[in-house]
């Protein structure tokens, strides 16, 4: 009996390797039954919708063939700093007992975006080498073995990229720029719809100007809304209740009342998001943060800067916090938001050397700003 099971297991290692044999060897069958070759062998992801490049690659993998055996064939690499000569090798690496190997290559593209001004002598030499070096990368790129994928994933890369625009051609080239508007709430309607839930659109109206395009905290704020509602429709109180981002509309509503001198106002308001569980460490930060984002709101307007270019320079998420930044760059003058900010930095001060607690630290903050 012991004879016969090891005369199969080694029946069907032998099996592997022949059919290892066909596919990969010269002067074999061409490429197996499987159609190696087929396909696409290089693909470029790139844009800040990063959620939406991570589902895309998931794609890819998926459409190379078994998950157990493709596993051991992908290789992750950072392009920051990648060698050509790694870059070539990994890629010529044949696959172990699988049809294909997939090669990651995270930040390459990004390591030959412009990086502003530099001495003249200093440019053409850089210009150069990087010339150089993104040809190099893009000759092995364009001769990749019909074995291997390669992938490139990128964030915000522009148009004039030389590396790409190597590339381009032979590649598959996916863009994910960040979803705005009616584009995003549509998105909200079939996410939902996929997690079996159903949300009125105006509940999905507000649920886009509150969390904005960072889809990884959309998707989490949406399954805790499925599961809140119970196979109900998700409605604007829901989302109200739910989502974390409703308590930044109160700090933007106490950061209002602090530089418009109403201190009854931001003490209740101070009140409230204690009450909700909001940590005085954690408002401090909020404040403080909120006020810089105006302070850099008002540069950037009166550099002439559109908003969307503004949204995206100071990172802003949503269009919620784009708009309130905005309007209160708008409203206040540069005077008061230094004095408060420079209250902030004292009150922060007092807590980290144990002078004042938390709670006490902001409300003396509040007091002081309101005078």
């Amino acid at each position: 009996m012991e004879n016969e099971e090891v005369l199969e297991g080694i029946g069907l290692i032998n099996n592997l390797f022949d059919r290892f044999d066909k596919r990969y060897h010269p002067g074999c069958d061409k490429m197996g039954e499987s159609g190696i070759g087929a396909g696409t062998l290089l693909y470029v992801l790139i844009g800040q919708d990063d959620f939406s490049r991570h589902q895309s690659l998931q794609e890819i993998k998926s459409s190379l063939g078994d998950d157990a055996l493709l596993a051991a064939n992908v290789t992750a690499l950072d392009g920051h700093q990648l060698p050509v000569a790694q870059l070539r090798t990994v890629c010529g690496t044949v696959p172990f007992l699988a049809e294909r190997r997939l090669v990651i290559v995270t930040g390459l593209l990004e390591r030959f975006e412009s990086r502003g001004e530099a001495s003249r002598q200093k440019k053409v030499t850089e210009i150069a080498s990087r010339e150089n070096e993104y040809k190099s990368i893009a000759t092995c790129l364009s001769g990749l073995p019909e074995s291997t994928v390669v992938v490139l994933v990128d964030g915000r890369v522009t148009n004039n990229n030389p590396l790409l625009r190597e590339v381009s051609g032979k590649a598959e080239v996916r863009r994910f720029p960040l979803i705005r508007g009616s584009r995003l709430q549509q998105w909200i309607q079939k996410r939902v719809k996929e997690k079996g839930g159903n949300i009125s659109p105006q509940a999905a109206n507000l649920l886009a100007r509150l969390v904005g395009s960072n889809l990884w905290i959309m998707a989490n704020e949406i399954d805790k809304l499925v599961l809140l509602t119970s196979g109900r429709r998700i409605d604007e109180e829901d989302v109200t209740k739910v989502v974390s981002y409703a308590q930044e509309s109160n700090v933007f509503a106490m950061v209002d009342a602090i530089l418009e001198f109403k201190p009854g106002l931001a003490e209740r308001l101070l009140q409230q998001l204690l009450r909700e569980g909001a940590a005085p460490a954690y408002l401090l930060f909020m404040l403080s943060r909120q006020v810089q984002m105006i302070v850099r709101a008002k540069e950037l307007r009166s550099q002439g800067e559109p908003e969307a270019e503004i949204q995206d320079r100071l990172g802003l998420p949503s269009e919620f916090t784009l708009r309130k930044t905005i309007e209160q760059a708008d409203r206040y003058p540069l005077s008061r938001l230094k004095e408060v900010y420079h209250k902030l930095l004292e009150a922060d001060l007092a807590i980290k050397t144990g002078k004042y607690e938390g709670e006490l630290a902001l409300n003396i903050l509040i007091a002081e700003l309101g005078q």
